[in-house]
């Protein structure tokens, strides 16, 4: 037990590190670390990584929050139908066979690393600004796609949220994390509850992740500061590509 407690922690310490350095989200990076050294099965690290990052996201929104950099009426919005389908997703990932699960993990890994890599570009991209009844669809749809992927994947929705903040509603990239923390607070409580009443939570290794990621965003984020962020991004995504790649290699069994 001590033993998987010290994994847990560490695994969180350098989920939180890489999240603080790149701004991505720890599930990335906790999950293929749970299978591949806490032994746990595929829908295991996703619920429990959903769990953990719950508690990550709090922390975060509130941290943002302190610098003024949360709408909290947008956040609200996307909650409301990220709630309905991060349940979904939970129940479609637990509806899949463990080598589907890992192949689509595996081809999300990739996604998010592609994703990562233009996220410096994304402002300098042309976007447009929607108002009115306009906005509040948009928010509604990223809700039903974020919401989904998180209770999927056992990741925080980012992903997919903090793009179309900056894309779509001409959020600046601080002011979309904050949002992006705050509505997935709830939506990924949902998800990770329904995650726990399929049997797909390992709880006794979730204070040691809590406790890493903690430990690790604060570290991540004071490093950051003296490191080129250009590097560590590309750095960080080819080791989240060759993941992503093991992962979609995943056979299928044997009838």
């Amino acid at each position: 037990m001590k033993k998987e407690i010290f994994h847990a922690v560490w695994i969180g310490i350098l989920a939180g590190c890489f999240g603080g350095l790149v701004g991505l989200g720890g599930g990335v990076v906790m999950i293929p670390l749970m299978v591949g050294v806490l032994k746990l099965s595929q829908h295991q690290a996703h619920g429990t990584s959903l769990w953990a990052l719950v508690f990550t996201g709090l922390v975060g929104a509130i941290t943002y929050g302190m610098h003024g950099e949360v709408d909290v009426v947008a956040s609200v919005i996307i909650a409301i139908t990220a709630m309905i389908t991060a349940r979904k997703g939970a129940k479609f990932a637990h509806s899949l066979p463990e080598w589907k699960l890992k192949r689509s993990f595996g081809a999300f890994l990739i996604f998010a690393s592609l994703l990562l890599l233009a996220k410096p570009y994304l402002g300098s991209l042309y976007h447009f600004s929607l108002e009115g009844t306009s906005k509040f669809i948009a928010l509604l749809l990223t809700g039903v796609f974020a919401g989904f992927i998180a209770g999927m994947m056992g990741v925080g929705g980012g992903t997919i949220m903090v793009p179309a903040l900056v894309l779509g509603l001409n959020y600046g990239q601080h002011l979309a994390q904050g949002t992006s923390l705050l509505c997935m607070v709830p939506a990924g409580l949902v998800g990770a509850y329904t995650h726990l009443k399929l049997g797909n939570v390992v709880k006794t290794i979730l204070p040691g992740l809590v406790i890493g990621i903690i430990i690790g965003t604060f570290i991540g984020g004071n490093i950051a500061n003296f490191l080129p962020e250009f590097y560590l991004r590309i750095f960080f995504a080819i080791i989240v590509i060759w993941t992503g790649i093991r992962f979609l290699k995943t056979p299928k069994p044997k009838s």
